[in-house]
């Protein structure tokens, strides 16, 4: 027994041994990089126990410092990147392109998909995917934005009492509605049949990582595994992995018997295809995708384009309803595109959406849909004059950014007319980065901005979109930006 005990003290001290050699020489290769005060060995932990007020004290930290500071986690080091010139640095370059440690909180959901793969597959999968966002493959889609978005008027009809309530639910199935059309040539019906087990599962899937990226403990797997979320995500990953497996078979099995044709609601044969269709005719490395790297990239695709849309156009319904000339600006130019409120949209109405673009662009500054992103680095790297060690974190603060009064003067005020061509051109490109930037951006931000001048211009033609009396979003971070009580706003019916 004396020597299991032995042999257990002499483990453990070996681990403390190695534990604080690393950490005396992060504190030496970091030395010169700002930090706020921490606590020793768990470091700035209680800064982010409190999500309500995570964003504004970043923010403050961030001004105090230049837009650069570090962090440390149980000696785990994240820097904080919120200036413009320093994330070009970080972003335009080749060099740092692997993900944080976070999004290892997807891989049991996403797998090695294009949000969380290593670099070397990255590169193969993007380039295999970029066709699939051409132009010509997205305004199919806008049929599909059309037909969520005017189920979405139909149900808003109901509450459109000028009474106040939370638009975010409803904004959320609309665009679930979206996404698993266009991604799988399936319709959930989310809107109509919310309490679907398929709808839930997704919603789940989004709280468990919002609670892992937030909790000390449970962001460690070996204490994660021992909590009820874990159970709840084995059971919720079964049903979203086994709907989309059996997508896929089907799919396969109609494109041997139907080619590329797929059946409208009414039978007849439509030439739209789906992500999926387009999916099963790619090939990488000379080979067909597998059923489980076609399930990757259609569940990534589903969650990159679910919650992030559905949040940029709640608070879009929330700055219009704050912001009354600007929406009376937007109904002025939908006026000249549009002879009625239900007139059909199409690619060419969309492109003519000037306003409502530079909208819908004041909105992802003000609230983009990913709060901050991090990158890891991968070899040492010099940064700013220092080397920066491998392991280190590099995470982009786009929200604390966006809100740079060097960059966007009076910057809490929504005014759509910073992203003129002539005021944009006046900025560093890479500080504006709702969508990130440089090589690994988002792939789908066309198809986001497209269904939100879908959705937003039916609204608009449909409804007045008043403030809720007495409502503040009150935001936190979570994998998507949200607010803890809603995005509340009111409506009246509107004489288009």
């Amino acid at each position: 027994m004396s020597l299991v005990i032995g042999i257990v003290v002499l483990f453990l001290s070996f681990v403390f041994y190695k534990y604080f050699r690393y950490a005396k020489y992060m504190q030496k290769q970091l030395r010169n990089i700002p930090a706020p005060a921490g606590l020793p060995i768990v470091g700035h932990v209680l800064y982010f126990t409190n999500p309500k007020e995570i964003l504004n004290d970043l923010i403050k930290m961030a001004r105090d410092h230049d837009g650069f500071l570090k962090f440390h986690f149980f000696q785990v080091y994240t820097i904080l990147v919120a200036d413009a010139e320093k994330i070009e640095k970080i972003l335009g370059t080749t060099r740092i392109l692997h993900k944080s440690l976070e999004y290892n909180h997807f891989e049991r959901w996403l797998g090695t998909g294009l949000l969380t793969s290593e670099p070397e597959k990255w590169r193969k999968t993007r380039k295999m995917l970029t066709p699939t966002f051409h132009f010509q493959i997205l305004e199919q889609f806008i049929d599909i934005y059309n037909s969520a978005s005017r189920v979405l008027v139909d149900k808003l009809l109901k509450k459109a009492d000028g009474k106040k309530f939370d638009v975010y639910p409803d904004v959320t199935l609309c665009t679930l509605d979206v996404i698993c059309e266009t991604a799988m040539g399936t319709s959930v019906n989310a809107q109509r049949h919310s309490n679907s087990v398929y709808v839930k599962s997704v919603q789940i899937m989004n709280e468990i990582i919002r609670t892992r990226l937030f909790s000390p403990l449970k962001r460690f797997d070996f204490v994660y595994y021992l909590s009820p979320e874990y159970r709840m995500e084995k059971k919720a990953l079964a049903t979203i992995h086994g709907y989309t497996m059996s997508v896929i078979k089907k799919r396969k099995r109609e494109l041997e018997l139907n080619g590329n044709l797929i059946q409208d609601c009414n039978g007849e044969n439509k030439k739209r295809l789906a992500f999926l269709d387009l999916l099963l005719q790619c090939e990488l490395d000379g080979k067909p995708l597998t059923n489980e790297e076609i399930r990757e990239e259609v569940d990534t695709f589903m969650f990159e384009g679910h919650d992030t849309t559905a949040s940029a156009i709640a608070f879009s319904l929330h700055c219009l309803a704050e912001n009354p000339h600007a929406q009376d600006q937007a109904v002025k130019e939908l006026l000249e595109i549009f002879t009625s409120k239900d007139e059909h949209i199409t690619y060419a109405h969309l492109q003519q959406m000037k306003y409502l673009e530079k909208v819908m662009k004041e909105v992802l500054r003000l609230y983009p849909s990913v709060p901050m992103f991090g990158r890891q680095l991968e070899e040492d790297s010099e940064f700013e004059g220092e080397i920066i060690p491998k392991g280190v974190t590099l995470t982009i603060f786009p929200y604390g950014m966006h809100r740079d009064a060097k960059l966007y003067p009076d910057p809490e005020k929504f005014d759509p007319e910073r992203f003129t061509l002539e005021n944009q051109n006046k900025r560093n490109p890479f500080g504006y980065v709702p969508f990130s930037a440089g090589p690994r951006n988002c792939i789908g931000q066309r198809f986001a901005m497209l269904e939100m001048k879908t959705t937003l211009s039916n609204l608009i033609r449909n409804f007045e979109i008043l403030p809720a009396e007495g409502y503040k979003p009150v935001l936190v971070p979570n994998v998507i930006l949200k607010s803890l009580n809603g995005v509340e706003i009111c409506l009246k019916e509107r004489n288009f």
